[in-house]
């Protein structure tokens, strides 16, 4: 699911849906600056999959550091981020399988949930 805080400007007919992922070991800032009227910056945990939209046009900076310093290790042009939104086999591969589950495919061993009065 892509997390909107900030949503790129209204006027922008060139936005695209990206995705980032932190393969290193370290706690990394994705910081998207160069867009004029909009700003996006989110950390990203070892491991974690990042997916916003943005402009075509954007570049994502990945920051890591300590908590007095940051350091720019790397520019990537949004445009080498774009995934395929009509194709369903890298859109599942990117939000995993957990999301089609069914209500018939939860294993019997699960509590059933019961709904509380109060």
């Amino acid at each position: 699911m892509t997390q909107i805080l900030d949503p790129i400007p209204s006027d922008d007919t060139n936005s695209v849906l990206c995705c980032y992922v932190n393969r290193s070991s370290k706690i990394q800032v994705a910081r998207i600056t160069n867009i004029s009227n909009w700003y996006f910056e989110r950390v990203v945990f070892p491991g974690q999959r990042l997916m916003f939209e943005t402009n075509a046009k954007g570049q994502l900076e990945i920051h890591s550091g300590s908590m007095a310093s940051s350091i720019l290790e790397d520019t990537i042009p949004c445009a080498r981020l774009v995934i395929d939104q009509t194709d369903d086999e890298v859109v599942e591969a990117i939000i995993g399988p957990a999301l089609d589950l069914a209500a018939d495919d939860v294993p019997s061993s699960l509590p059933a949930m019961q709904s509380v009065s109060g």
